[in-house]
């Protein structure tokens, strides 16, 4: 059910994107890699059908993905939210920079954000994209949490 749920956010990113025609950012882009790291999780839990500790280690794997897809959210919500003066410059686009850098440096700068990744450019009740993104981030963090400490099945008898 979790990976359906990202597969569907996944499918408004890019409905934002090729329909709406918003350019994502390089946190956006992180932000996309983090819901597909959560669904691949998902999907091998799935195959792999786990008993009570490899339930728990798949749920630890989910808290991490999406931890770290909260954090690159809470960035991108620091970034939209500093005063103009602050706001860093806008950077070139995250193809152009793997055309040209090192995959490791276009992590960084991508962690980094950009100016870009501080414009709010969409708003639903109140929320920007990242916004939405860290509510969903969080709640599948919390879903991860409780599955490492879920308490263990008792075993069957008989």
């Amino acid at each position: 059910m979790i990976g359906l749920v990202c597969a569907a956010l996944l499918g408004v990113a890019f409905y934002m994107e090729h329909v709406m025609g918003l350019e994502p950012c390089p946190l956006c882009w992180l932000q996309r890699f983090a819901f597909m790291a959560v669904a691949g999780v998902c999907l091998l839990a799935v195959v792999h059908n786990p008993g009570n500790v490899a339930g728990r280690v798949y749920g630890g794997l989910l808290a991490v993905a999406a931890g770290s897809g909260l954090a690159l959210a809470g960035r991108q919500l620091w970034l939209q939210n500093l005063p103009a003066d602050q706001v860093p410059a806008c950077g070139p686009s995250v193809e152009y920079m793997l055309e040209v850098m090192p995959l490791a440096e276009v992590l960084l700068t991508a962690m980094q954000g950009t100016g870009d990744c501080a414009a709010v450019v969409w708003r639903f009740l109140g929320l920007s994209i990242p916004g939405w993104t860290a509510v969903f981030f969080t709640a599948l963090v919390v879903v991860g949490v409780l599955m490492v400490f879920r308490p263990q099945a008792a075993p069957k008898v008989g």
